[in-house]
């Protein structure tokens, strides 16, 4: 391994080692969850401290019709948009890499759909990448 992926390594594992956990404070659905801000405000001044850049690049889009009927016997049609990302962690001070692959989805309206699955894709690969736990007994 190069010296200067093992410099990114460090800097990553001291963002794991800041975020001990972040208990859920989004409701939607009747289901609790850790929202992207949340993690946002917890990871960014860290990364911005660290110099570190995660680029976020769509590398495949599928997109389903879901036609169905709701609880209340109402038809609904929504796009089910299914993503390939790529997350590429930067280090600026010398330059460099790491790549992962993540899969997420998002069901929404059909001018909602590819924006629900790059929320989800983000917000699950933060607290995935950082084994950051979300359940109040796990914090």
């Amino acid at each position: 391994m190069n010296e200067n992926k093992i410099k990114l390594y460090k800097k990553l594992l001291a963002i794991q080692k800041a975020v001990a956990g972040l208990g859920k404070d989004t409701t939607a659905f009747q289901y609790k969850y850790v929202g992207g801000t949340k993690i946002l405000i917890h990871i960014k001044p860290l990364m911005n401290d660290l110099g570190l850049i995660l680029k976020q690049e769509v590398v495949k889009a599928y997109n389903t019709r879901m036609d169905y009927v709701d609880s209340k016997g109402v038809a609904k049609s929504e796009v089910l948009t299914k993503l390939l990302m790529r997350f590429t962690w930067v280090d600026v001070d010398t330059g460099g890499t790491d790549e992962t692959l993540f899969v997420a989805n998002g069901q929404n309206g059909w001018d909602k759909g590819f924006g629900s699955a790059l929320t989800y894709g983000e917000r699950y690969f933060l607290l995935k990448y950082f084994h950051i736990p979300t359940d109040e007994d796990d914090i």
